[in-house]
């Protein structure tokens, strides 16, 4: 096995292992496909400004999903950013540890295809 493949392998296993770092999510794609994953997710209400090392209130919410496992779910592409107000955005659905749902959007995409796993950080979204 290559160091590539075996790179993809851990991705996946380490963020879709419940006992591990996985959590359930459901991603919904522009055109209203919506599947249950799990993937890893973070939402933290804290962040750094870059700029000044200063804490700051904000938040700072992402998710990295296997390529694989959305490719297995039917999902034609990857999920990125839209930034027309107009279209439809993709949507990440997950709850915290205390069972509160919340809902995000997709503000911006990074995919690693070597490594087989994409980066979305997220922000709140309102239907």
């Amino acid at each position: 096995m290559s160091l590539r493949t075996q790179i993809e392998a851990d991705n996946t296993e380490i963020t879709t292992n419940t006992n591990d770092f996985g959590w359930p999510v459901t991603i919904i794609d522009p055109d209203g496909l919506s599947k249950s994953l799990v993937c890893y997710s973070a939402d933290i209400s804290q962040a750094i400004d870059p700029d000044t090392g200063v804490v700051v209130s904000g938040r700072s919410a992402s998710i990295a999903i296997s390529i694989s496992s959305l490719t297995e779910a039917g999902f034609a592409g990857l999920p990125e950013g839209i930034a027309d107000s107009s279209s439809k955005p993709w949507r990440v659905n997950f709850d915290d540890t205390a069972l509160n749902s919340y809902t995000f959007k997709v503000r911006e995409s990074n995919p690693d295809r070597t490594a087989g796993l994409v980066v979305c950080y997220l922000e709140s979204y309102i239907a």
